[in-house]
């Protein structure tokens, strides 16, 4: 089994369309289920924290790899 259920590829996309697809995936995924995001835009970090701050939904993992963003997101029951 993947340690993600979705995963979101936003390379290329500046905010604030990275958190807009990524609420719009979570909105299509199941509480607990986890969409992984894939981002180029360094302004990301800071805006998928403050995203799951506010709506409720856990940021597991935030990392950078070659100039790409890695998150994952659990989604609240």
């Amino acid at each position: 089994m993947s340690e993600f259920d979705q995963e979101l590829d936003a390379r290329g996309l500046n905010c604030p369309l990275p958190i807009l697809r990524a609420k719009k995936a979570l909105n299509g995924l199941s509480g607990g289920q986890i969409l992984k995001i894939v981002a180029t835009d360094p302004g990301s970090v800071k805006d998928f924290e403050a995203f799951a701050n506010q709506t409720g939904n856990e940021l597991l993992e935030s990392s950078e790899q070659n100039g790409e963003f890695h998150f994952k997101l659990k989604k609240s029951a």
